[in-house]
């Protein structure tokens, strides 16, 4: 976690404790409260501690969390005040109980002082329940006056009364959405995204652009999906392939409207209109598509999350670093991408993912419509796509539903030797994972066999589930 503290002079850390009312709930929406001028970046696991100061009372629930922020140290003090009174925090004595407390610990290794705050906190190389959670999320945290480690202030204290609870914060990722009529709970069940490529170039093989046949085609697909339990329809006009030529918003409109005005005529399913550019976005979103997947997380175009913030849908912000400069493509596997260089493959994906949230909430789009797509296959190496996809579980600590894109992608074929129409059994491993791994979703070709996987996998992984 230590590029979460070192990549931004407004990196900050947060302490959080509560004793009183439901502590849990308290501990949840203080993190979800910090949006939108705290942006939090990792949040501790949930620790019971003994009370401090005043021993006469219940003990604390405690965490640390990492966070960026553009406020300045006293304007962030007043800003968590206030976000303390939100919570519910009523008057008590000193060191009493209270329903939040949250104290500023570090903010971006400065020494402050005025008469309302000091930083670094003056007491947190004392205390065990600051160390313990900030030592799991940041072990290697400077303190910037002691100059040792939050690992190594934490061997100087005792911390035998400091219990790590079962229990985690999941609870801060919004609990579900609504589109379409359709009820998305995140964490009770996979979700299955089908892909209606309405392209003649498409990396996969399964291009539907025919001419006049498209939308016949798309249509007929479409009724496959849903027969196989497909919960969402994505229609792309673009191949986003390594080596593909980028296609203007005209034809793009030209390939995909008719298809969703189809689709949005014939089924209920929500519609994903997978595009990057605002202009395809809006005439899609005015023939019936329901939200936007966007494959450069609302970077590429300034316009597109204002659309979606005024247009009130969900979207979809990808990880991508797609560079043509890096693509080698192989007639027989398709394209791949080489000497992607990362300084922390997971940390650096994290950090960047955090910039789109940034972009999204800065155009008014709320946390509960925002998904996060890790970019497997977009500026990945094969080994790096790999390692993206057993890892995703560190992408849930971010606090958004995930969703997983790995169907039929070139690090499959490479990794086996084997053409887009062959990697079935590929395909079914990589969603396999990504579901064990805490996918809530996952963007698939085969959704007749997908579907499978996914209904298998969740009664392993998700065996509450009905």
């Amino acid at each position: 976690m230590q590029d979460i503290l070192d990549k931004n002079k407004n990196t900050i850390l947060l302490g959080m404790g509560t004793n009183k009312g439901n502590r849990m709930a308290n501990l949840a929406s203080a993190v979800r409260g910090m949006s939108p001028k705290v942006i939090v970046s990792a949040v501790s696991s949930v620790y019971r501690t003994p009370p401090w100061g005043y021993t006469d009372q219940p003990d604390f629930l405690n965490i640390v969390l990492a966070a960026r922020t553009h406020l300045e140290p006293e304007e962030l003090l007043d800003y968590v005040k206030n976000r303390e009174q939100q919570v519910g925090r009523t008057a008590s004595f000193r060191w009493g109980p209270r329903e939040i407390d949250i104290d500023i610990l570090d903010f971006g290794g400065q020494q402050f002082h005025s008469d309302r705050l000091s930083l670094p906190h003056p007491h947190l190389h004392e205390r065990a329940f600051v160390l313990v959670p900030l030592a799991e999320i940041a072990p290697d945290w400077h303190h910037p006056v002691l100059g040792q480690t939050a690992q190594e202030l934490l061997a100087e204290i005792n911390t035998s009364q400091i219990e790590k609870l079962n229990r985690s914060l999941e609870m801060t990722r919004p609990t579900g959405l609504t589109i379409k009529g359709h009820e998305f709970e995140w964490g009770s069940q996979t979700y299955l995204m089908g892909i209606l490529n309405i392209t003649p170039d498409s990396f996969s093989g399964d291009g539907l652009r025919q001419g006049s046949e498209a939308v016949e085609a798309a249509l007929k697909q479409a009724q496959q999906y849903v027969k196989a339990g497909a919960h969402i329809l994505d229609v792309g006009g673009e191949s986003t392939r390594p080596g593909s030529a980028p296609v203007g918003a005209e034809e793009e409109i030209g390939r995909v409207i008719p298809v969703v005005e189809a689709l949005a005529a014939e089924n209920d399913l929500p519609i994903s209109i997978d595009t990057y550019k605002a202009d395809v976005a809006a005439v899609a979103l005015d023939a019936g598509a329901d939200l936007i997947n966007d494959v450069w997380g609302l970077k590429a175009d300034p316009e597109m999350a204002v659309l979606a913030a005024e247009r009130g849908v969900p979207v979809v912000l990808m990880h991508n670093r797609s560079t043509p400069k890096s693509a080698e493509v192989q007639a027989r596997l398709g394209g791949r991408y080489t000497g992607m260089d990362y300084t922390d493959l997971i940390g650096d994906t994290k950090r960047e993912l955090l910039q789109s949230v940034d972009i999204a909430r800065e155009a008014g789009i709320p946390d509960a419509h925002i998904i996060l797509d890790t970019g497997i296959g977009f500026g990945k190496t094969v080994p790096q796509n790999l390692e993206l996809l057993n890892r995703t579980n560190e992408f849930l600590d971010l606090g958004f539903p995930i969703l997983i894109g790995s169907s039929r992608k070139s690090f499959i074929g490479y990794t086996l030797d084997l053409p887009p129409d062959q990697r079935v059994e590929g395909t079914a491993a990589t969603v396999a994972i990504a579901i064990a791994r805490g996918a809530d979703i996952v963007r698939v070709h085969d959704v007749e066999y997908m579907a499978r996987v996914a209904k298998m996998t969740d009664a392993i992984v998700r065996p509450g589930r009905e």
